[in-house]
């Protein structure tokens, strides 16, 4: 399973073509499913999003996909899932920075998290979404810490129409490029090494210190 998610994500161009054919209308299902579950489920934050996205629209640019149906499916996927994640940290409680570490879900992403909305505030519920694992790991947090309802609902629209926008539009725009088309899976492991850029670096200034 881990051998084929890695492979999915790195030559998402090959495997999105087929998904397409195969199922049709039911890809958009696909699509809302994965994203959903990146965001809302704290136990599946290796699921591709940035990367899909980038595809997505790249594929829209070609007519393979509707672009108005993929960006309000992912849209949708986007905020509702942090919204879920939401309640389930808020329902849940600080008890769960408590729990030993389990093979789905590791303490250590927990208080890193935790760690970087004490620095950062309500501008991190926006930052967070550029940012894998710990975007899964964000609004979970967010709950388990009560942060204000109203503030987190309205920092999540605005961080999920960010995120979704700028992947679907960039590929879009530019998926079809022909040097990009040639280069299509270098350009995906930039968008994952640009992805997880700020935690590397965070990482880097711990071990410094």
């Amino acid at each position: 399973m881990v051998n084929f998610l890695i492979n999915f994500i790195l030559h998402i161009d090959e495997h999105l073509p087929l998904i397409i054919q195969s199922y049709g209308i039911w890809t958009y299902l696909i699509f809302f499913g994965i994203v959903f579950c990146e965001t809302g489920l704290v136990v599946v934050p290796f699921l591709p999003g940035d990367s899909l996205l980038f595809a997505a629209g790249t594929f829209s640019a070609i007519g393979a996909l509707n672009l108005s149906y993929v960006y309000a499916v992912f849209l949708c996927a986007a905020i509702l899932g942090n919204q879920v994640n939401y309640h389930v940290g808020r329902l849940i409680g600080p008890r769960v920075f408590e729990i030993e570490d389990k093979w789905f879900l590791k303490k250590e992403h927990l208080t890193r998290t935790h760690a970087f909305y004490e620095k950062h505030g309500m501008i991190a519920i926006i930052v967070t979404r550029f940012m894998p694992i710990i975007r899964t790991f964000s609004p979970f947090v967010a709950g388990a810490c009560k942060m204000s309802y109203a503030h987190y609902t309205l920092f999540n629209i605005i961080g999920g129409t960010l995120w979704v926008s700028l992947f679907i539009f960039t590929g879009y725009f530019f998926g079809n490029i022909p040097f990009i088309k040639s280069n299509f899976t270098m350009i995906i492991y930039a968008i994952v090494v640009v992805s997880l850029l700020p935690a590397l670096i965070g990482l880097i200034k711990n071990i410094r210190k």
